[in-house]
């Protein structure tokens, strides 16, 4: 267990443990946490290749051996044996080292499924029993997540109990999800040839923008009905339990929503969820839109596809992951496979001057037989994204984090609040396709958002502007989320509710958030000297209040009502006078005096919806005096 040496400036002795040390620590300061990739499952070599260690220690025993007793190498080099005790002690003892000494805030298991259950559970009591008086570090914090897949001669528990995804249910270790990502891309990470084109998926055309090579009709409806609930179960933490009404109009929870055989939900708590639409693996998120939107399709509009990706992954309940660059429209020119493919391939442009799109048919190795089906869309311009679209990208993906960053409503810690204050709309066999509807609610349970009662965010990918009512939204005042009002994006501040009708109104390919009115009123006061002295003078009341809603408004000075455009008689009092008394009067014809010692002339502006704006003016007595007691 020691660092990478070829990353260091001296890799012969101790600096690249000092300088690994030091790289954590300066991050730490920074406010960033630092994930460490491990890759326990397999090792480069075994037996007696130059590069072999673990076999040359106890030959046979560290690496998993297959009927024939030959090493197995369904992860792609030589799988370790975990399940044998001393090399599952090998990997304990490692990220307990790793956590300890180095102090790394997380673990990410690379092919965790090819360790058991039994090794991620131990892992994690390991970690656990680290304290900052004992250790430096408080265990129980470090994050723990991994490749939940389930293949190789360990599928289907065949040797033991794996740690797949359905298998950490409960444990509080988080797997990565296909089920989201697979529906918001179209397709799955297996497909191959033109199926990458037909296999269109929830951001870029299923149904509402069909290619030319799309499915019938009636396969595709289907198809998207399918989706739309698998993304709802992935923005609610994939939760097994998660009840809501699916395609068919039937109340189910996310575990009877099917995917390709197997349950859509599996989580049993939020933190379980790595939710995400792109990684290492695999095309970028452009890439494979690029295969499957209409070859018409502007630049523009393929941005603005992608953005609705991102919000999905960002607005989900659980922990997002983003790819690298996804927010500079990152492609590898269409390489499926970059992990040997150098810098030509996996270059990220952070001048946004280009995003690395057909730069050459990939490399040979992983996509040959895929040239033939990439060649037309690398060899056309029309599909290469200008500048302009990669730097609103960019804002955008700010935006929306600061979005979620801006309610603990989007991060939900439990199971019982996911299923409390998560609620999703236009669903059943009705329901608008490409449109999810979702609503967080902070009426039940604890007040866990001290400015927002509830949330409402449409995830448009459709291809058209849409209108949504909402029942119970009619006669209540929703806005746009104030990033959103602020956005650098024109066309989602042309979103907005119509609270006569409850309608909201999102344009296409656009994710608005709506909140309740957080807006407080505007108010317009002031208190002019007309005539009088320094001691006593008349005043001209005025103030206005205005607001998207309906406001009600008060206004006194030291608490007696005052009226917009009267004029009120102000008398100071000697506070040195022991027969002097604050009072008042207002005579038959309606003029107002008011004696006291001070003076405050306060408007209270309420819109209804919990904001208030109080303002108060201290009068001014003979202008450019101030009033002598005041």
């Amino acid at each position: 267990t020691t660092p990478e040496g070829s990353y260091s400036t001296n890799p012969d002795g101790s600096t690249r443990v000092v300088e690994y040390r030091e790289m954590v620590q300066s991050l730490n300061e920074t406010g960033l946490r630092v994930i460490m990739d491990v890759v326990y499952n397999h090792t480069n070599a075994s037996g007696q290749a130059e590069k072999s260690v673990l076999d040359r220690i106890v030959p046979g025993y560290y690496h998993r051996l297959d009927a024939d007793g030959v090493v197995a190498t369904s992860t792609c080099c030589a799988n370790t044996a975990t399940e044998h005790a001393m090399m599952g002690r090998l990997m304990v003892d490692s990220v307990v080292t790793w956590a300890r000494d180095y102090k790394v805030d997380g673990f990410r298991f690379d092919l965790m499924g090819h360790h058991s259950l039994d090794n991620m559970l131990e892992v994690r009591a390991a970690l656990d029993a680290l304290t900052i008086a004992e250790d430096g570090v408080d265990g129980s914090a470090i994050y723990v997540y991994g490749e939940g897949w389930n293949f190789g001669e360990v599928a289907n528990d065949a040797r033991f109990i794996q740690a797949t995804q359905m298998n950490m249910s409960g444990t509080g270790i988080g797997t990565f999800s296909d089920r989201l990502r697979d529906a918001v891309r179209g397709g799955g990470p297996f497909d191959g040839g033109t199926s990458r084109i037909t296999n269109q998926g929830f951001i870029n055309g299923l149904v509402y923008d069909p290619n030319a090579q799309a499915y019938p009709p009636a396969t595709a409806e289907a198809e998207m009905l399918l989706s739309a609930d698998q993304i709802r179960v992935g923005l609610a933490g994939n939760l097994a339990g998660f009840e809501f009404v699916d395609r068919n109009g039937n109340l189910v929870t996310g575990a009877e929503v099917d995917y390709n055989g197997s349950p859509s939900g599996y989580t049993e708590d939020p933190q379980e969820n790595i939710v995400y639409i792109s990684a290492h693996d695999n095309e970028t998120l452009f890439d494979i839109s690029q295969y499957k939107h209409p070859l018409a399709t502007p630049t523009a509009d393929r941005a603005r596809a992608q953005n609705v990706g991102i919000d999905i992954t960002a607005l989900a309940q659980g922990v997002n992951f983003f790819h690298a660059g996804v927010d500079m429209l990152r492609s590898k020119s269409m390489d499926r496979d970059s992990f040997n493919s150098g810098d030509w391939f996996n270059r990220l442009d952070f001048t946004y001057q280009g995003n690395n799109w057909a730069v050459g048919l990939p490399v040979a190795s992983k996509n040959q037989a895929e040239w033939p089906v990439m060649q037309p869309f690398l060899a056309d311009p029309a599909l290469d994204p200008a500048p302009p679209n990669i730097s609103a990208s960019v804002v955008h993906m700010l935006e929306i984090l600061e979005i979620r960053d801006s309610s603990p409503l989007f991060s939900l810690e439990t199971a019982a609040d996911v299923q409390d204050r998560v609620a999703f709309h236009n669903t059943g066999p009705g329901q608008v396709p490409g449109l999810i509807v979702m609503s967080l609610s902070d009426l039940a349970g604890d007040d866990l958002d001290p400015v927002l009662e509830e949330i409402v965010v449409l995830f448009n990918a459709s291809d058209v502007p849409q209108s949504f009512v909402l029942p119970g939204s009619a006669g209540r005042e929703w806005e746009l989320h104030p990033v959103q009002q602020a956005s650098a994006d024109p066309v989602v501040q042309t979103a907005w509710h119509d609270p006569a009708a409850g309608t909201f109104h999102v344009p296409a390919r656009t994710t608005a958030v709506f909140v309740t009115d957080i807006t407080a009123p505007v108010v317009d006061a002031s208190l002019d000297f007309v005539r009088g002295g320094e001691d006593a003078a008349w005043f001209d009341v005025s103030y206005s209040c205005s607001d998207a809603s309906g406001v009600t408004v008060a206004a006194d000075i030291n608490g007696v009502p005052v009226i917009d455009g009267e004029q009120v008689h102000l008398v100071t009092l000697d506070p040195d006078d022991p027969d002097a008394n604050p009072r008042w009067k207002r005579t038959k014809k309606g003029k107002l005096t008011i004696w006291d010692f001070s003076f405050v002339y306060t408007v209270t502006c309420d819109d209804g919806a919990g904001n208030t704006t109080v303002v108060e003016i201290v009068p001014v007595f003979r202008i450019p005096g101030v009033a002598r007691f005041a």
